[in-house]
């Protein structure tokens, strides 16, 4: 499994440390893994399998068929960035065109008609907002909502 585990890191350009980041695990497990030291942990397996949920299970856990779900492939858009996860590493890479930013050259204007005596600035009336709602997502795809109507 340790070989198969190299192959997901090596399809997805990940480092170890970036492998682990993604899996949300302590990085010395990976090193752990990767050295032989230890063998990967249902909880290691469970979370590249929900991470990069184009992994075939049966070929991660025994080596039998294709590395990707039938049908499935790298490329896929399951695969691609999601809402966490915007590092683009399997998006399509478009060229990036920089303009130069123009310098602007500002008029002197002639204020010679104005006073320059001091004059108290009214203070600017804020909105007050107030918190109405407050949503937490779990790893595990569970959310909790708080609110003042909600107990």
């Amino acid at each position: 499994m340790k070989d198969r585990i190299k192959l997901i890191m090596e399809k997805e350009n990940l480092t170890p440390a970036k492998f682990a980041d993604r899996l949300q695990i302590n990085r010395a497990i990976i090193s752990h893994i990767l050295n032989g030291r230890n063998n990967p942990s249902l909880d290691v397996v469970t979370k590249i399998l929900s991470e990069m949920n184009y992994i075939n299970t049966e070929w991660l856990i025994n080596g039998t068929g294709n590395m990707y779900k039938e049908g499935l492939n790298a490329t896929s858009p399951l695969a691609g960035p999601d809402l966490f996860n915007q590092d683009g590493r399997n998006a399509a890479i478009v060229p990036e065109t920089i303009e130069k930013s123009k310098e602007i050259g500002f008029k002197q204007v002639d204020n010679g008609n104005q006073s320059s005596e001091n004059k108290p600035v009214a203070p600017l009336k804020s909105n007050d907002r107030k918190i109405t709602q407050i949503i937490i997502y779990y790893d595990d795809n569970t959310f909790e909502v708080f609110g003042p109507h909600l107990k």
